[in-house]
């Protein structure tokens, strides 16, 4: 129970990474609100045996008026909000030469700005309680350049170029960096975890090629990227931030 007494915010909880962090976070102790922009019924309902008090949103999270009713509608079902955990994210292919306008537009949008406006919601209240654990969700394509080997088989990019993806991600690990320092006065955390290819709908497509090239020799598990989460949201990671932690399977060390 290391979140026994703990309430927290997980974005992008009806996805496979999001609900697997939901169900460890219930798990653990916490008192939860689940955000997606058509809710969260599913896990939520899964959950509601956990013994945790569950809030169950539907809010686009692009939008900076909906994450302000976020916390509103947190603070006034559980009176504080200890943890954030913007998972909420969306896939993307294409590559530099071909990627079309909207697109960059749609993803920067959701996996970038959503996260800021998510964490700068969250600030004030994480600051008057002079307590907060941010645990934002990055990618080890923030950091590979993408996982295509276009000089070895040009269909690589074409199936599976990403660089919009990649884009976003790597601005989310900027942003941990950043309020981290910005924070850690207030006793508020900032972190981060970067998983590579996790077995989800959004690796279905993956050339089978990438698979075989994990040097653990197989995907991981949203329940594996939820075990770092929790670390980093837990008392146990008090002395840790700015950190971006791999959950890769070894395809990048750093």
């Amino acid at each position: 129970m290391r979140l026994a007494g703990r309430t927290a915010i997980i974005t992008g909880a009806a996805g496979g990474i999001g609900a697997a962090i939901a169900r460890r976070f219930a798990a653990e102790g916490a008192d939860l609100c689940l955000v997606g922009r058509r809710g969260c019924a599913a896990v939520a309902a899964e959950l509601a045996s956990s013994g945790r008090k569950i809030l169950d949103l539907r809010e686009d999270i692009t939008s900076h008026a909906a994450n302000q009713r976020m916390v509103q509608q947190a603070l006034a079902a559980f009176g504080k909000i200890d943890i954030l955990v913007p998972v909420a994210g969306v896939v993307s292919t294409g590559n530099a030469e071909t990627l079309d306008k909207a697109e960059w537009d749609r993803v920067i949008s959701i996996n970038l700005k959503g996260v800021f406006l998510s964490c700068q919601a969250v600030i004030p209240v994480m600051r008057a309680a002079q307590y907060g654990r941010i645990v934002n969700i990055g990618s080890l394509l923030a950091k590979n350049g993408g996982n295509p080997r276009p000089w070895i088989d040009r269909r690589e990019q074409e199936r599976a170029g990403n660089i919009a993806y990649g884009a976003a991600k790597a601005g989310v690990h900027a942003i941990t960096l950043y309020l981290a320092k910005e924070l850690a006065a207030d006793n508020i955390t900032v972190n981060c975890v970067a998983p590579g290819p996790i077995a989800s709908a959004m690796t279905t497509n993956l050339p089978e090629t990438f698979k075989t090239l994990l040097p653990v020799g197989r995907l991981g598990r949203p329940e594996e990227v939820a075990d770092a989460v929790i670390y980093l949201a837990g008392e146990q990671a008090s002395f840790t931030t700015g950190e971006i932690l791999d959950v890769n399977g070894g395809a990048w060390i750093d």
